[in-house]
């Protein structure tokens, strides 16, 4: 919300009123620092989402690799190994890998809708601010 000029008349919804209510004169150093806490908190969960993101996919490899090393052991104790023993166990072991890269895919595209939200909100209060530090001039 675009903040008209004076301190009574910020609404409490705004990202600024928090810290305009506060102070008898606007300045660049309250808005810098009520759009760097926005950012902060807008911010909060995407590293998370990154390290999620990145890792899943080995997580589901790591899955894979250990249903693959179960089946080779089961076969080890039987006298005959034909592919329809062995088909089936890789089949499932696989699954491991697919789910971790189903995770990722959805980490990763929520974690950069996200960013680019919270840099739409950085655009947006760096403008505001200039529009409120222009006004404070006149």
């Amino acid at each position: 919300m675009l903040y008209s000029g004076q301190s009574k008349t910020v609404s409490p919804r705004s990202l600024l009123f928090t810290y305009l209510s506060r102070v008898r004169e606007v300045n660049s150093a309250i808005l810098q620092a009520a759009s760097s806490d926005a950012i902060r908190v807008s911010t909060k969960g995407l590293t998370w989402l990154s390290i999620i993101a990145s890792t899943s996919p080995f997580i589901g490899l790591f899955g894979t690799v250990i249903g693959i090393l179960e089946t080779f052991s089961k076969l080890s104790s039987q006298s005959t190994a034909s592919l329809n023993v062995v088909a089936p166990a890789i089949s499932e072991a696989l699954v491991a890998t697919a789910g971790g890269i189903g995770v990722a895919i959805f980490a990763y595209s929520f974690h950069i809708l996200l960013k680019r939200k919270a840099y739409e909100l950085s655009s947006l209060l760096t403008s505001q601010g200039e529009i409120i530090l222009s006004w404070q001039e006149e």
